[in-house]
């Protein structure tokens, strides 16, 4: 217990440039507050002790802002970066390091009952705003950008954003926690793509009005651009399985 403590501490001055100094972080971080409240709920809870966990978490809330169930398993190390509007479930697994963010949600859908809630492995980082829903698992070193939606399973070392969360990066080097801002935009390359396709159309259109009434014509000019259209068919097609894979939410 003292040692998971004494990690929650230290992860701070690790993760945060703001901390100046060991008194500024007990007095004035709501995150560690949480936490430490947390732990002492989640033990009395774990030992069958009734109604007194749920009061510790109510309290906590009450002077953080950060409302985490006591039966939800915590782990070492793990840094609640401002944390208001942070809620966590009954059922929901944060691993060691993970970093959370302002007014994510680690949720249920429905009224099911037993594992309802999210799993996190290990350094991952939920940004701001965030909502991980349902009885899933989000493995090692995973990104969820700010304003992700995440109902899938997440695979290790992925980088997810979006509604519904989508991967964008996958690699096999490990996380830097603070970076979790720098993520691609997925909405605005399939709009860029979407934009490409109708200059392409309209640059057809215009290539068909100007071609001679003629039917000789007609036939050299489609035999002297035949291979271009071929060309471009094919970036269509690349472009049309994207644009497809977005709308379906392909990837987790």
């Amino acid at each position: 217990m003292l040692k998971t403590v004494l990690a929650d501490f230290q992860i701070i001055f690790e993760r945060d440039p703001a901390a100046r100094s060991w008194l500024e972080v007990i007095l004035c971080y709501p995150g560690l507050h949480a936490l430490l409240l947390h732990r002492l709920a989640n033990k009395l809870y774990k030992s069958g002790l009734p109604l007194i966990p749920r009061v510790i978490s109510q309290i906590a809330r009450f002077f953080t802002g950060i409302e985490i169930h006591p039966g939800a398993s915590i782990g070492k190390g793990v840094f609640i970066d401002h944390g208001t509007g942070v809620v966590v479930g009954e059922t929901a697994i944060v691993g060691n390091y993970s970093l959370i963010y302002q007014g994510v949600t680690l949720g249920g859908t429905g009224k099911e009952s037993g594992k309802r809630h999210p799993s996190l492995g290990e350094n991952v980082v939920v940004g701001a705003g965030a909502k991980v829903l349902g009885n899933i698992n989000i493995s090692e070193n995973v990104r969820i950008g700010a304003g992700s939606v995440v109902l899938r399973d997440v695979p290790s070392d992925c980088t997810v954003v979006g509604i519904p969360g989508r991967i964008v990066y996958r690699a096999g080097s490990k996380v830097e926690p603070l970076d979790h801002a720098k993520l691609p935009d997925s909405e605005a390359q399939v709009i860029r793509m979407l934009l490409d396709r109708i200059e392409n159309l309209e640059t057809q259109l215009k290539t068909l009005q100007q071609i001679d009434q003629s039917t000789e014509e007609k036939k050299a000019t489609m035999k002297s651009s035949y291979p271009e259209q071929l060309q471009l068919e094919a970036s269509c097609s690349l472009e049309n399985k994207e644009i497809e894979e977005f709308l379906g939410g392909a990837g987790i």
